[in-house]
């Protein structure tokens, strides 16, 4: 084996200032290796499997500088390396989800964000349960410009932002999530050694031939289901996006609108909608933008008999360009082709549907007309997504970092655990403790977000995982060199995915500030539940992270306090502020035990904040939830 880098330590890359660095590849047994870096050259000798390594001393911040690496039959010269500050972003879809997805709320953010000082490496998706990778199969490092913009994390790109305006010292961005995934995927094998119910889940996908198995089945099941459904559409077989087609004895329904509210109840298969537009002559052939919300589940949709865009799966944004030429003066048609796999099928409601350009907008709300191409028998069979499974994206994706000197961890996940919160603060907790011990660098600063509202709102008190995974979360916060930013208020009821991710990525960079760069005395975190205290038929909360204060945001009387006695059935409660401190009571509970604050899936309104601005957790009192 000739010499050979893993792809992290390539063209671009960022290096962690003050801190030893490991540079380590692979090249002949026995063979002598050499880097020269900053006038200074470190040897190391390969072991009987080629493996060697240098650590380089702690690194000034700067750049850009090369490297060169030597060996017997071939040298390797990395370009434009900077020094400063390494975060890995991981876990789920939140942390994911690309500028690309929210680039029409931050235009002015991509037309000028070019900074060669920061920079994102993209860890390729990828499970392994035999056991843990020491490299990534492709991965390259790209500076931020408005040509690179739309890969970054939205999250991570707010956070490196913030952190560069502030310290001027490059940031480089190693983004390793996967979308739905809970978080027993990123535990080690190790790790799970303390949940049994995890581990033997772990020795069953290690078995040969087990995974490909199960993928041949459910492939084949799915491909049918599709295959029968296209075959069986009368919409494709009469071509019903055609402008042309009559569509005047179809179903009059109102979109936005569930499959129930429209009529279709529990259908499973495809449904047609169509709708004739009038466009001005002055909107006719330019470029434009269609945006039909959100649709669950995959949808095909046309303009005048042309394919604009398609999604496969429910959560994305329908936001389709219109090319040039497309649109006439006077009547167009829009088509869509919605597949339902459960029956569930929708256009959600509190999202944009709307035809425009820069100057003019036409509503797409209201009357469609609406007609089912084919019924599907049954459910779209099953898919299992191995990468949810235990330890396997670990192994894939986070053993090839653990030589890369870091700064530190910012995470965003928690969503696909609230099927079952109970528990997760135990995993995360090992999560934190085992990626810190095999890191070998110390308690480095994890950083994550704590679930943000959403669903429908409801009046009454009522039990929520939702909450619950919040407050194991809270909890979490025992962990030491840890912080949580609260994004109770940044949610939408509607998605799953909001869009607001400036705000996330930059109270995660206020946490950085406060925990990885010392500035103690900035206000980092909102109110935190501290302790309480009962003194008659009122409970006395007291908080810590309250800053100059604490207040109710917009004035007004505190809202999603709730008080039980020790039977745990709550009501709301009054609350008033009185120091760092909530005194909460309702006269119908003379002897109260429990207090709960924001408990719901989307505690809308919850308005308790200190003066800086940022928003109390959500927290129980309860022990045991």
């Amino acid at each position: 084996m000739t010499l050979r880098l893993p792809k992290l330590i390539s063209d671009g890359m960022v290096l962690q200032r003050n801190k030893k660095v490991k540079i380590w590849g692979w090249a002949l047994p026995e063979e002598k290796v050499i880097v020269h870096f900053l006038d200074k050259s470190y040897s190391a000798i390969a072991n009987s499997d080629g493996k060697w390594e240098v650590t380089l001393p702690e690194l000034k911040a700067g750049g850009p500088y090369f490297m060169v690496i030597e060996a017997s039959q071939k040298s390797i010269t990395i370009n434009n390396i900077l020094i400063g500050d390494v975060w890995v972003c991981s876990g789920q879809s939140n942390m994911v989800l690309p500028m690309e997805r929210v680039k029409d709320i931050y235009e002015e953010e991509i037309y000028s964000c070019d900074n060669p000082f920061i920079r994102q490496f993209t860890v390729p998706d990828r499970y392994n349960f035999k056991g843990t990778q020491e490299d990534l199969p492709q991965g390259s490092w790209e500076e931020l410009s408005e040509k690179t913009i739309l890969r970054f994390s939205a999250v991570g790109y707010f956070f490196a932002k913030a952190l560069f305006e502030r310290y001027r010292v490059p940031i480089g961005l190693i983004k390793a999530c996967v979308g739905g995934t809970p978080i027993e995927a990123w535990l080690s094998e190790d790790a799970l050694k303390q949940f049994p119910e995890n581990l033997k889940i772990l020795e069953q996908l290690r078995v040969d031939g087990y995974i490909e198995s199960i993928k041949k089945k459910e492939e084949s099941e799915i491909s049918a289901w599709y295959e029968n459904l296209n075959k069986n559409d009368k919409g494709m077989k009469l071509a019903w996006f055609d402008p042309d087609y009559d569509d005047s004895d179809w179903q009059t329904v109102n979109l936005p609108a569930s499959w129930k509210e429209m009529g279709l109840d529990s259908l499973k298969g495809v449904v047609w909608f169509r709708k004739k537009v009038n466009v001005p002559a002055f909107m006719a052939g330019k470029p434009a933008k269609l945006y039909m919300g959100t649709i669950v589940d995959s949808d095909h949709t046309y303009v005048n008999g042309t394919l604009v865009g398609s999604i496969s799966y429910r959560y994305p944004p329908r936001k389709y360009e219109i090319p040039a030429n497309l649109l006439k003066p006077g009547e167009n048609v829009i088509a869509i082709r919605v597949i339902s796999n459960d029956g569930n099928g929708e256009f959600v409601k509190g999202k944009s549907y709307k035809l425009f350009t820069k100057d003019y907008q036409i509503s797409l709300e209201g009357e469609w007309k609406c007609k089912v191409g084919a019924q599907a028998p049954e459910l779209l069979p099953p898919m299992t997504f191995f990468e949810y499974k235990p330890a396997g994206l670990f192994n894939g994706m986070i053993a090839p970092l653990l030589k890369f000197a870091i700064k530190g961890v910012i995470w965003y996940q928690g969503e696909s655990n609230t099927d079952n919160p109970k528990g997760y603060h135990e995993k995360f907790s090992a999560l934190i403790t085992d990626w810190r011990q095999k890191w070998g660098q110390g308690d480095f600063p994890f950083l994550y977000v704590q679930l943000a509202n959403f669903m429908e709102a409801k009046s009454q008190q009522s039990e929520s995982k939702w909450a619950q995974l919040r407050e194991e979360q809270r909890k979490t916060l025992s962990v030491p060199n840890t912080g949580m930013a609260i994004a109770i208020d940044l949610g939408e009821w509607n998605d799953l995915h909001p869009s607001n991710k400036k705000d996330v990525g930059e109270r995660l960079a206020l946490l950085a500030r406060k925990i990885a760069y010392g500035e103690k005395d900035i206000v980092a975190s909102g109110p935190l539940y501290k302790s309480m205290k009962i003194e008659g038929n009122k409970v006395i909360i007291e908080f810590s992270e309250v800053g100059s204060g604490l207040v109710a945001k917009g004035g007004g009387e505190l809202k999603h306090f709730a008080i039980a006695g020790s039977d745990k059935k709550f009501v709301w409660a009054k609350a008033i502020i009185e120091g760092d401190k909530v005194v909460v009571w309702n006269d119908s509970i003379s002897n109260p035990a429990y207090v709960r604050y924001a408990w719901a899936d989307n505690p809308e309104g919850a308005n308790l904040y200190n003066k800086e601005g940022l928003p109390a957790s959500p927290f129980t009192t309860e022990e045991e939830v």
